[in-house]
C-alpha cells in the first residue's frame, strides 16, 4: 500500500521512497507525493532518480490494487531507494485551478442553490456543470464578479479527514448530484474554504483563495434541459 503524501501536504515537491514492486509499466512505491488523479484533477507528472539514473513519470495509474508510477524507460528494481520530484509548475497550476472550481461551486451553491452535475480541469482551465434550467450572459458575468470577490477575500483553505459517519452528518457536504464516494471509503477528506465552501474532496489545493489569481468565465453552454456548463480560465 502506497502512502500518498499529497493528501496531507499539497506543497510537498520532493520525497524519498522505496520501490515496492517493479513492472514493465513502472513502479509502485512505499510513499509518494505524486497526486494519483481523481475528482476531475489529472495525475501529476515529474521524475524519479536513483544512482545517477533518471526516469520521467508520465502519469499514475492503478493496477491490481497498486498505485503505479508509469515511467519512460526500464524501471528501477524492487528494494531500490528513489528520489521523487513533482513537476511543480504544473501541479501548482492545477492546485489553483482546483481551488478556483471550489470557489465557483461555493458561490453557485450559496447564491443560486444549484448542485454540480460534472466537472473537469486542466492546468489553468476548467469547466463545471450545474443543475440549472437557464444560464444567461448576465448570469455568467454576475458569477464571475462574485467568484473574484471571494478570491480577493483571501479566505483560508483547510484540509482535514473525518470518519465517514461524522463527515456525512455535515449538511450539504456532497454538492454533486450523485454521491461518488463508494461505501468502502471510511475516512473522508474534507476541503473547507473558510466561510464559503465545505466539501468532500481528494484533490490538491492552495492554502488561501488569494493564490488562485483572477478567474474569468470564458464560456457557457447548455448540456440539457436542466444541465448548464460554465468554462473558466485562471489568470
Amino acid at each position: 500500500m502506497t502512502e500518498i503524501l499529497a493528501y496531507d501536504d499539497s506543497y510537498l515537491r520532493e520525497f524519498d521512497a522505496v520501490v515496492l514492486d517493479s513492472t514493465d509499466k513502472g513502479v509502485s512505491l512505499d510513499r509518494t507525493a505524486f497526486y494519483p488523479g481523481g475528482g476531475g484533477q489529472p495525475p501529476d507528472t515529474g521524475s524519479l532518480t536513483s544512482g545517477g539514473r533518471e526516469w520521467k513519470v508520465k502519469k499514475l495509474s492503478r493496477a491490481g490494487g497498486k498505485l503505479i508510477h508509469e515511467l519512460d524507460s526500464e524501471p528501477p528494481a524492487a528494494g531500490e531507494t528513489v528520489r521523487g520530484v513533482i513537476d511543480w509548475d504544473r501541479r501548482y497550476e492545477l492546485m489553483r485551478t482546483h481551488t478556483a472550481l471550489h470557489v465557483l461551486c461555493g458561490v453557485v451553491w450559496r447564491d443560486y442553490g444549484a448542485q454540480v452535475t460534472g466537472g473537469d480541469m486542466k492546468p489553468l482551465s476548467a469547466r463545471m456543470d450545474f443543475e440549472l434550467e437557464s444560464m444567461s450572459a448576465s448570469f455568467a458575468n454576475e458569477v464571475e464578479e462574485r467568484v473574484n470577490a471571494e478570491v480577493e477575500a483571501a479566505r483560508p483553505v483547510h484540509i482535514r479527514t473525518l470518519p465517514r459517519q461524522e463527515a456525512f452528518a455535515i449538511p450539504d457536504l456532497i454538492r454533486t448530484k450523485i454521491n461518488l464516494l463508494p461505501p468502502s471509503i471510511q475516512e473522508v477528506r474534507i476541503v473547507d474554504i473558510e466561510g464559503l465552501d465545505l466539501q468532500a474532496d481528494g484533490g490538491t489545493h492552495v492554502a488561501n483563495t488569494r493564490e488562485v489569481g483572477a478567474i474569468k468565465v470564458v464560456g457557457r453552454e447548455s448540456k440539457g434541459r436542466i444541465n448548464k456548463r460554465l468554462r473558466i480560465a485562471v489568470e
